[in-house]
């Protein structure tokens, strides 16, 4: 990479940057003008439209900036953990590791998902899409799970995305010196997470209901 490369790619990030910094008052996205973020920044707005074509292509670089780091930690967490409890539990943990390194994004994104803009939000709803999709591959894995019809694994993914993706605002509340209240929400999570597994293992798609098991 050129010097040039660069000091383009810094730019970039320092105009990302300033859009999460205006809204770390409470703001959402919709409500932050391009002069305003290249006001933050400080660069003139022509220098805006050298990286992005409108404020709405700023709001899709942020999903990418934090969603595609995401799903490539998750899959070499569970790649590298295997299948079972210990894969649960570990990618658990890192989830929760990365949504407070990244606080700021993650913030964004649990905002614009319900109330942004409507590219924005079919934007992060694809990538919840993709991390669901990357587990359900996954799922094969799990000797139990190998059976089930891609529909219902794919069903059971989703389910596991969209509660992972609802401690966001749970975890990014808690001030960092409350390490004990994290580790519980830690634990807490991993058996949301278990029990949805136990809900699936027993689950027939034929009937469309829970299996009983025997006695």
């Amino acid at each position: 990479m050129t010097i040039r490369d660069e000091r383009k790619q810094q730019t970039r990030q320092t105009l990302l940057d300033a859009a999460l910094k205006l809204m770390s008052d409470g703001r959402s996205f919709v409500s932050i003008s391009l002069r305003e973020v290249t006001r933050e920044a400080g660069v003139v707005p022509t220098a805006f439209y050298r990286h992005f074509r409108d404020m709405d292509e700023l709001g899709l670089a942020l999903v990418d900036e934090v969603c595609l780091n995401l799903r490539r930690l998750l899959r070499d967490e569970r790649l590298k953990a295997g299948a079972g409890h210990i894969a649960i539990q570990s990618s658990v943990m890192m989830f929760l590791l990365y949504v407070r390194q990244e606080a700021r994004y993650f913030d964004f994104l649990a905002r614009e998902r319900l109330s942004g803009s409507v590219k924005i939000r079919e934007a992060i709803q694809r990538e919840i899409n993709h991390l669901a999709t990357d587990l359900t591959v996954d799922f094969r894995l799990f000797p139990e799970m190998q059976n089930l019809p891609s529909d219902d694994l794919n069903m059971i993914a989703n389910l596991v995305v969209n509660t992972a993706i609802n401690w966001c605002g749970e975890i990014l509340s808690l001030p960092a010196e409350q390490v004990r209240l994290q580790y519980e929400l830690s634990m807490r999570a991993v058996k949301q997470l278990r029990l949805i597994f136990v809900g699936a293992m027993h689950w027939r798609s034929d009937k469309g209901e829970i299996a009983k098991t025997a006695s």
